[in-house]
């Protein structure tokens, strides 16, 4: 076993979300497993929620399509608009959820279902002020006829928070998905409206409408003007093992010069190539090598030790956020399963 293991407890991830279902009033829960779950496996996290998502939301159709193979039945939303013919026949064939968000995807998935006789299940994107994806509101209506005589099937509306922890903004955007959300289901009375991600749901009750989205928190962390308000733990803990030990020889550490003549070193098999922070970890002398590092201390050939128990220390001692390092670490890690 060389690379580095990521023990994933699918049971602390069932139990968060029901957390996040109780925070949230009840409300249908859309888990987004997206990017392979944080890192934590989106088929196997997929499948350990069926029991308690309403749906789920993935960045792509290809990991849509992944999770309809590995079983998983329930809705999935491709948070991301397609931009080619291939996307919306994919996204068809695997009766994935897909996301318009403008004029130019309205046209593709309109050119796309004329060409090939179906229609596609699809949420409209508004954009209430994050100017990430979306139709601006005053562009609604027209979108909505268009969509209407191309045959999509519209059964979505949603948008997203850019600052939930700041209740004037968040009052602004509310209000306007709001209005933006009627415009919508004037054409399509069904559609389901969702705002609220994982912050949304813990500032308050006026922004969970149909349903809610949540991420971080299923993997036992929390944005950080929200720390500490509902009880999440991290599903995720990251093992290595040593690979070398033995007495220290010439004058260099890893890619440096020793600072001392040390005793003796170890070699620990984790490395910037697998996803890690090339510097500093508070055990590692100098950085980190592309595969390997180095720290102080003798210890058993092959013994496997915890490497990171805490993500969000882990991104504050390296001045990120909790988000790319959880994407990052589990990269290349052989996932292994517990309850």
């Amino acid at each position: 076993m060389q690379n580095h293991v990521a023990v994933i407890s699918l049971g602390t991830i069932r139990d968060n979300a029901k957390r996040i279902v109780r925070a949230a009033g009840g409300t249908p829960l859309y888990a987004v497993v997206k990017d392979d779950a944080y890192g934590h496996g989106a088929e196997r996290v997929a499948l350990a929620l069926s029991e308690i998502a309403a749906g789920f939301a993935v960045a792509t159709v290809d990991e849509g399509a992944a999770l309809r193979v590995a079983g998983v039945g329930k809705e999935i939303l491709v948070l991301t608009p397609p931009i080619s013919e291939e996307d919306v026949l994919r996204g068809a064939a695997y009766s994935l959820t897909l996301t318009v968000s403008c004029l130019s995807v309205l046209r593709l998935v309109r050119r796309t279902e004329e060409t090939y006789g179906f229609s596609v299940r699809a949420h409209i994107a508004v954009n209430t002020g994050m100017n990430r994806y979306g139709f601006r509101p005053d562009r609604l209506k027209s979108a909505c006829r268009e969509a209407e005589q191309s045959g999509t099937e519209v059964c979505g509306v949603y948008s997203h928070l850019y600052a939930p922890q700041d209740c004037a903004r968040r009052a602004e955007q509310t209000a306007l998905f709001a209005v933006a959300a009627d415009t919508v289901r004037a054409f399509y009375p069904n559609a389901v409206r969702h705002l609220a991600a994982t912050g949304g749901i813990l500032a308050g009750a006026e922004t969970r409408f149909d349903a809610v989205r949540s991420g971080i928190a299923l993997y036992g962390y929390l944005p950080e003007a929200f720390s500490g308000t509902l009880g999440v733990k991290p599903a995720m803990k990251i093992y290595t093992h040593v690979v070398q030990s033995g007495k220290f020889f010439g004058g260099g550490a890893g890619y440096a010069p020793a600072e001392r003549e040390y005793g003796a070193l170890q070699t620990v098999r984790l490395g910037y190539g697998d996803g890690f922070f090339r510097a500093g970890r508070k055990d590692a002398i100098g950085n980190l090598c592309m595969d390997a590092y180095v720290r102080e201390g003798r210890s058993a050939f092959g013994r496997r030790c915890l490497a990171i128990k805490d993500v969000a220390a882990y991104a504050r001692e390296h001045g990120t956020i909790v988000y790319e390092a959880l994407c990052n670490i589990a990269r290349k890690a052989e996932k292994r399963y517990v309850e």
